[in-house]
């Protein structure tokens, strides 16, 4: 009876899994190494119909269509006006995104566009009106951190409680082949961003690890939201080998931690007696309760990177969004104002400011 139960709830797994189809087509414009890794393993497993690979090397087309057996193209003029093509995934050089992007949503298509979507302020706010007067469906950034579902269970819960305070640790290795504030640290930036809202700028300091930026540069924040106060360390002065991203929040219950983006607990606070603390007159064990942590042997979708990660969640919901099933998309254009208005702040030198909490 279990055995024919258990392979009757696979079967009907599976037959669910190879029901969900898409109706539309789309193409891809980039074939770097966060694509291949992160990116194009999603859309593979979602079974999401790439009509075409747009890149810019005639060379590199035709090594994409003899390895992948997609069509390959250097047009995107081509591509975009292909009427069968209803979505557009962009993921090429940073520095090419504001021109690929505008030029999509003047297609009229729905855009998916990797971090950053543009360089300032000024461009973000010329494709959001762009979208706006081309009536262009779905126009979403790919920040995959609010798709984690780590950090989905921690704003639910977040909304729930009285928040005190919260710091933020974002640590890499050096970064000489970008602009690290608009390319790694829009990351953290957002991530604040959506958990705490909209925040004011209580202190901003640099510290350069040499004599240039490109050479290792951290920047330290003190943030006022609404809810809380928070510290930020960003930098590249650490180590790509032990990089680190971690979030600590401090409620009135206890404290959260998120860690690598992946892995969610939390501690609450022990009882006070009179004011006392009873954990310094009565040791007992702590109680740490997990939220969140990848599955480690078991080799399911729940388990692998890419889920945890988000990258899922955000190019799931953006397919989703395009063939109108009903859903929320949590990057879209417009929700990146705040992110860029802090970026754009954060950009600006500025000497430290007094904290009147």
């Amino acid at each position: 009876m279990i055995q024919r139960l258990t392979e009757w709830y696979k079967r009907i797994r599976t037959e669910r899994f190879l029901a969900q189809t898409y109706q539309y087509s789309y193409v891809f414009v980039g074939m770097g190494q966060h694509s291949r890794t992160n990116l194009y393993p999603v859309l593979h497993y979602l079974g999401v119909p790439l009509r075409c690979i747009c890149v810019t090397s005639e060379r590199r087309a035709g090594l994409i269509a003899e390895k992948f057996g997609v069509k390959a193209t250097t047009s995107l003029d081509g591509i975009l006006s292909d009427a069968s093509v209803r979505g557009v995934f962009v993921s090429a050089s940073p520095a090419a995104h504001f021109s690929i992007a505008s030029r999509v949503l003047e297609s009229g298509k729905s855009l998916f566009v990797e971090k950053p979507p543009c360089r300032n302020l000024d461009e973000l706010d010329a494709l959001i009106a762009l979208r706006r007067r081309c009536g262009v469906p779905v126009a979403m950034v790919g920040l995959q951190g609010r798709y984690a579902p780590a950090v989905k269970i921690l704003r639910k819960r977040l909304a729930a409680e009285r928040l005190l305070s919260y710091d933020l640790h974002y640590l890499t290795g050096a970064y000489p082949e970008g602009n690290a504030l608009l390319e790694l640290f829009i990351h953290p930036l957002d991530l604040v961003v959506f958990l705490f809202g909209k925040p004011e700028i209580v202190a901003c300091e640099r510290v350069s690890k040499g004599n240039t930026q490109r050479s290792g540069e951290s920047l330290i924040l003190v943030l006022r939201h609404p809810p809380a106060v928070g510290t930020l360390e960003l930098s590249t002065a650490y180590t790509w080998t032990a990089a680190e991203a971690s979030l600590r929040v401090c409620t009135s219950r206890g404290v959260y931690r998120l860690s690598q983006m992946d892995s969610l607990t939390f501690e609450p606070h022990h009882p006070l007696v009179l004011g006392v603390p009873l954990e310094k007159v009565w040791h007992r064990p702590r109680t740490v309760e997990h939220l969140f942590a990848p599955e480690g042997f078991a080799s399911t979708l729940r388990g692998n990177r890419v889920y945890t990660q988000g990258y899922y969640g955000e190019l799931s919901a953006f397919v989703d969004a395009v063939e109108g099933v009903p859903g929320h998309v949590e990057t879209d254009l417009t929700a990146m104002r705040t992110v860029y208005e802090l970026i754009r702040a954060c950009s600006v030198p500025r000497q430290p400011t007094p904290c009147r909490c």
